[in-house]
């Protein structure tokens, strides 16, 4: 992959990716192809000189909400999805670091056999030494999304955009693959997205962005370079501020 030539719009960002968009053409768990290009498109912007942390979930492995559908315990569900963040977290860190890039995982649930807990001036100091954070097991918390994890965290490590890479090029009216006549947006603010329910990202995620005037920026991770695009700001996104 070619080196984008223009400097970057944004110096520290926190990517984040549904665990569907790992998988692939598959019905179930990880594609290591599709890992495996996503993480050049992570390089991509690594090598920009951008810090870079992500937050990953596990929709392709274990979904709480829907478990917690099915007779187990919604406490005990989501839990269950926070330790499969973790098994995403894990292999995106083997990809990216096959491709030469330092890398960490941070769980917010300890198990330091595997990863780091989950340390706010640790992962602060990874990104200043030039390395890559994964932050894994949700906030650590039930009843909260990896949306909401990835806006707090966001927040935490200071970051100067929230990216979400989705399987659309923005925020539609309507899921465009089901509505032809959905309407794409350009711009949104916070309280449209509240207002509209366009659940683009949960609630208390957008409101979280919103009091600490963090712009979200929605984009196609599927299309090649389109991260990148977006960290020099000439990418093709739907911009909530």
């Amino acid at each position: 992959m070619s080196l984008p030539t223009s400097s970057p719009k944004y110096r520290r960002v926190l990517l984040k990716l549904s665990g569907e968009g790992l998988m692939g053409d598959q019905q179930y768990g990880l594609d290591t192809d599709t890992v495996e290009r996503i993480a050049g498109e992570v390089k991509s912007v690594y090598d920009m000189g951008v810090q870079v942390c992500l937050v990953i979930g596990a929709g392709n492995i274990f979904r709480g909400m829907s478990a917690a559908a099915t007779k187990i315990e919604r406490a005990t569900a989501d839990y269950m999805g926070m330790l499969a963040t973790v098994m995403n977290a894990l292999a995106m860190q083997s990809l990216l670091e096959s491709l030469g890039v330092p890398t960490r995982v941070q769980s917010a649930i300890p198990m330091t056999t595997v990863c780091e807990p989950y340390i706010r001036r640790r992962a602060v100091r990874h990104l200043e030494k030039g390395r890559i954070v994964i932050f894994a097991a949700g906030t650590g918390n039930p009843y909260f999304t990896t949306d909401t994890a990835a806006a707090l965290r966001a927040v935490e490590m200071n970051c100067d955009a929230l990216l979400k890479g989705t399987q659309v090029d923005g925020v539609y009216s309507a899921d465009p693959k089901k509505d032809p006549d959905a309407v794409r947006y350009d711009t949104l603010s916070y309280q449209e997205v509240l207002s509209q329910n366009l659940r683009v990202m949960d609630a208390s995620a957008i409101a979280l962005s919103r009091e600490n005037e963090l712009p979200i920026l929605v984009f196609s991770i599927h299309k090649e370079g389109a991260f990148a695009d977006v960290v020099r700001g000439e990418g093709h996104c739907t911009i909530i501020e």
